[in-house]
């Protein structure tokens, strides 16, 4: 299973899906026929988790094709990353106590069986071998993985959610994040997800047979509670020369950035990180950057430490925002360090969409009509 690099491959995918697959869409995508046939899912989640395509893109190439009712399923899966998103923008704390749970946290010797696929349940192990290989799983399998790493390894969540961002091309630290706690139980507070054999087996297409698992057990529990926050960033119109883009916003087509006499898009190292990435994942990552540096003159791709080095030059930037997890909570760090003053800047659909992620993914699915109304995407 192989991954483009670049936007013009990444939309060329999106346009073979709506022509070829997407009317199979609600009928085949719970099925995981493997990595070598993935027709019936569309593979875009690495692009679109990186913004080299949007949510919003997608969707309006979808609904130029077809009539909503026909691809609403489809629909409602794509904006499950705006709804993600949304949410742990308005719960920040999530991200933070998530990262500080992990210190704490030991790579015992079950752990260390179950990241080498050396456990006594075969679909597991071949998923781990597959994740590491391809960098992805099928939506489906990442719901059976966790569930059976929680519930049935009696691991912490909290290194499954890791173990994924270290090696998923699409992983993102709301969906990924979020996903995992919904599995446990703890997102919608008493609702877990158990992964079950016959499950497994059906949507495998009887690859998994006489599969033993735990298909009995309680929720996680988690006294802690997160209120909602105000979402604090400033968005004012700019004369600023500079602008910072990190690598899981660079969608740079539809912004208007010919004011902008540098533009500096931004790779974290692992030094900086919280979450140590696979070199393949940094890789793909420093892949689309450049393919995205090609589009204007005034782009240069930086480090965190030449980062650091022109903030002590030049203290103001305009900056996309990167949202809550590793790159924001790094910039956060060096605008305290050297008092930078930075202008947000936000699209306009995601700052509209993120306020029906108050509640759960029903309140926000019911308000996608106004979502496409509101910005024409139907």
């Amino acid at each position: 299973m192989i991954f483009k690099r670049t936007r013009v491959e990444a939309l060329q995918n999106l346009e073979y899906y709506i022509n070829k697959e997407i009317t199979n869409y609600c009928s085949k995508r719970n099925f995981d026929f493997g990595p070598n046939n993935r027709k019936n899912v569309s593979c875009l989640s690495p692009y679109i988790s990186h913004r080299l395509i949007t949510e919003f893109e997608v969707v309006k190439k979808v609904l130029s094709k077809f009539p909503y009712r026909k691809v609403e399923k489809y629909i409602q899966e794509i904006f499950w990353r705006v709804y993600w998103k949304g949410w742990l923008e308005l719960r920040p704390r999530v991200w933070s106590d998530f990262i500080e749970d992990l210190k704490a946290l030991n790579e015992d010797d079950n752990y260390k069986k179950a990241v080498n696929g050396k456990t006594q349940i075969q679909c597991f192990n071949d998923w781990v071998n597959e994740l590491k290989e391809n960098n992805y799983l099928h939506n489906h399998t990442r719901m059976w993985f966790a569930s059976i790493w929680i519930f049935n390894l009696n691991l912490p969540w909290q290194k499954g959610a890791e173990f994924f961002m270290k090696h998923l091309f699409d992983g993102d630290a709301a969906s990924n994040t979020l996903s995992w706690r919904w599995v446990a139980g703890l997102q919608t507070k008493g609702k877990h997800y158990l992964a079950q054999a016959w499950n497994i087996n059906k949507f495998t297409n009887n690859k998994y047979q006489n599969i033993k698992l735990q298909e009995n057990v309680l929720p996680l529990k988690d006294k802690r509670e997160y209120k909602l926050s105000p979402i604090n960033l400033n968005y004012e119109d700019s004369s600023n020369e500079n602008l910072l883009v990190f690598e899981n916003e660079l969608n740079l087509e539809n912004r208007k950035l010919k004011n902008y006499k540098n533009i500096y898009l931004i790779l974290l190292t692992n030094e900086v990180r919280k979450i140590k990435l696979e070199k393949k994942v940094l890789d793909f990552k420093m892949q689309i950057i450049n393919d995205q540096k090609k589009r204007l003159d005034q782009i240069k791709v930086l480090n965190e430490k030449k980062l650091q080095s022109l903030a002590k030059e030049i203290i103001s930037f305009d900056v996309i925002h990167p949202c809550i997890g590793e790159n924001y909570s790094f910039l956060n760090n060096i605008r305290k360090k050297h008092n930078l003053k930075l202008n947000f800047i936000l699209k306009e659909e995601d700052k509209y969409s993120w306020q029906f992620s108050n509640k759960g993914y029903f309140n926000f699915k019911n308000n996608i009509p106004n979502i496409l109304s509101k910005f024409k995407l139907n």
